[in-house]
């Protein structure tokens, strides 16, 4: 398929990672995690950093034994049946499709705010055909444009986290004034991890944030993801998984520590980049033109992932008979799955336009569903495959403290799925995910009905071949729904 002679290094592959976690969702949608749990928000960072290394983990074990096409849907079917397989493959796409749809609004939405004059529907438009013309190129010129918009927003990152230390070390010594003057609040902000409760939210606050910081998290799974992209995926995966975990961690737990430095919890708004209201507060009021365009190049790079799962996914389906014959794609390049998907979300965009605004967002807010629910499989189908199998699939001992870490694992996950409800705007999601798993659960079962009817003739069932692994990208629908509520109050 497309895997290259050369292969992906492992700070390439760490680059790629990072490139499709960080986007708008830590930029933006962190705010409603921080206002959520306050201070004690890091210990939930902590907690997500564990789920991630523990999903990934058992990702990558069963990737580098079997670099199957479809990755998780193709293990899914392993597991549990061609059913499991169909229904997880076509509910992630479909959940993906509508979500990157409305990342599209919002891309047109941030860039709209710089030139009032375009239309918002073709804007979402261009930008839809642009990211699904690039993902033609194929994956080693998408990488390497990754990379590139990865650079962007961890320079970012690292941008404000040393600002903030400046700031703060001007401040100690005297030769800031407080906020630029603004006086109590700015020496609240100063002071807000040792002037706020540590927990003002008690635990409860610390669970009603981790939806929102695993949507932070979303879009690790490339690695697992990107096997046969690798010179030797048993040596490569692993280690771009422990660089990726170290880089991320501690980029996130800096940037989450230095905001409380320089904001108090009290001052966060859920409307507004909790970066640009920490610079705000201290008389940098430009920033938000940068955070404006960070949050562009961070949706634009979560779009491009996500197309390139899309695609693959759908030649995976396509190969184990689940869609009609003709989206088989025999190149290297799944160029029908990806023009497919782009098709598709075209069509979503268009269902924004002509739907009443709160059931298309119903919709659109099954993509975090379908990003957790994605995750609970995967942990599941490790477990299930590694039991069937009686130990590690590799040489290595796998991963660590099995089958503990698989039960707390998934026990998490569904934890954080059935808690969706509680935070603004999510129960709609869940409603919507499960929807979606119910009708194409329904799907399969009526056409299997047809497949073994005397009328038809039932034909063989396919061996799941081992192929190249999809890069599914990340649902960063609250970030969506943000934004595009913004444009309807406008």
């Amino acid at each position: 398929m497309e895997r290259k002679s050369k292969g992906l290094s492992v700070w390439q592959l760490a680059m790629l990672a990072l490139g499709t976690v960080v986007g708008g969702s830590f930029f933006l949608g962190s705010s409603v995690a921080i206002r959520a749990a306050g201070p004690s928000v890091l210990i939930a960072y902590v907690i997500g950093g564990f789920l991630v290394y523990f999903i990934l983990t058992a990702l990558s074990e069963m990737t580098v034994a079997n670099p199957a096409s479809g990755s998780f849907r193709t293990y899914t079917e392993q597991a549990f049946g061609r059913g499991a397989g169909f229904t997880v493959g076509w509910v992630y796409w479909t959940g993906l499709v509508l979500a990157m749809s409305s990342e599209a609004t919002a891309a047109s939405i941030l860039i709209r705010g710089w030139y009032p004059r375009l239309s918002l529907p073709l804007l979402g438009i261009a930008i839809i055909v642009l990211v699904t013309l690039l993902n033609l190129l194929g994956a080693e010129r998408l990488g390497k444009l990754e990379s590139g918009l990865a650079a962007i927003k961890l320079s970012a990152i690292a941008a404000f986290v040393v600002l903030a230390v400046w700031l703060v070390a001007r401040m100690w010594t005297g030769g800031l004034p407080a906020a630029g003057g603004q006086g109590a609040g700015a020496a609240a902000g100063y002071g807000a991890l040792r002037g706020e409760p540590w927990m003002p939210g008690g635990i409860g606050g610390i669970a009603g944030s981790m939806l929102m910081v695993m949507f932070t998290y979303a879009g690790f799974e490339v690695l697992g993801l990107a096997a046969s992209e690798t010179r030797n995926p048993a040596v490569t995966i692993p280690k771009a998984i422990r660089l990726t975990m170290v880089l991320l961690i501690g980029l996130y737990l800096a940037a989450i520590t230095a905001l409380f430095l320089l904001i108090p919890r009290s001052l966060v708004s859920e409307e507004i980049s909790p970066f640009v209201s920490a610079l705000t507060l201290h008389g940098l009021g430009w920033t938000g033109t940068v955070m404006n365009i960070v949050l562009v190049t961070a949706i634009l790079s979560t779009m491009l992932a996500s197309v390139f799962g899309l695609g693959r996914m759908l030649r995976s389906l396509a190969e184990e008979g689940h869609t009609p014959a003709w989206m088989k794609d025999r190149t290297d390049i799944p160029y029908r799955g990806i023009l497919v998907s782009g098709g598709a979300m075209l069509a979503a965009l268009g269902l924004g336009l002509l739907l009443p605004q709160g059931v298309y967002l119903f919709l659109v807010s099954s993509g975090g569903f379908s990003l957790l629910f994605v995750y609970v499989v995967i942990m599941a189908s490790h477990y299930r495959l590694r039991k069937r199998h009686g130990g590690p699939f590799g040489q290595g001992r796998g991963m660590r403290g099995f089958p503990y870490t698989s039960w707390l694992s998934i026990g998490g996950l569904i934890a954080i799925i059935v808690s969706m409800p509680l935070i603004p705007g999510q129960g709609g999601g869940l409603v919507a995910g499960l929807m979606f798993l119910l009708v194409f659960a329904a799907l399969y079962a009526v056409g299997r009905i047809r497949r073994t009817s005397p009328v038809q003739s039932r034909k063989p069932t396919r061996q799941l071949s081992p192929v190249r692994p999809i890069s599914p990208g990340f649902a960063n629908a609250e970030l969506s729904e943000e934004l595009t509520e913004q444009k309807t109050k406008k």
